[in-house]
């Protein structure tokens, strides 16, 4: 999979941890994407209006609003409803994936994760939505 595929996608990485925010954001810059970061999900409602990004990865567990409540609030905008949003957890459940449906991600993705499968996750909702738009 070459990188030009992945050229010009903007990208938002929701979590409360510096070290996931920052690894994201290198793995994905190497690829060719545009990359903006938010600390919580209170800070990244304004972010996400102002980069109307093509896909968001959003942690579930943060301070203020956690990321079940910050994907609700940005789908529950018209604007953003069919912005794919995927989430991101160190834990692995039924229910959590439930919930995460339920409130509108598309994916769920436990942490650590590789370079792959944040490529593979852009490849399979925006890559190939892209393509055939």
């Amino acid at each position: 999979m070459s990188s030009e595929n992945f050229e010009g996608i903007k990208v938002v990485i929701i979590d409360d941890s510096r070290v996931i925010r920052k690894s994201a954001e290198v793995l994905l810059k190497k690829a060719g994407c545009e990359v903006i970061t938010a600390e919580d999900g209170f800070e990244s409602l304004s972010t996400v209006m102002e980069v109307k990004p093509n896909i968001i990865f959003i942690d579930i567990m943060m301070p203020r609003l956690d990321g079940y409540q910050t994907c609700a609030l940005i789908k529950s905008n018209s604007a953003f409803k069919k912005i794919p949003i995927v989430h991101l957890t160190g834990q692995e459940g039924l229910l959590e994936r439930a919930r995460s449906k339920t409130v509108g991600a598309v994916h769920y993705m436990t942490k650590p994760f590789k370079r792959e499968d944040l490529l593979n996750i852009i490849k399979t909702y925006v890559v190939d939505v892209k393509a055939t738009s």
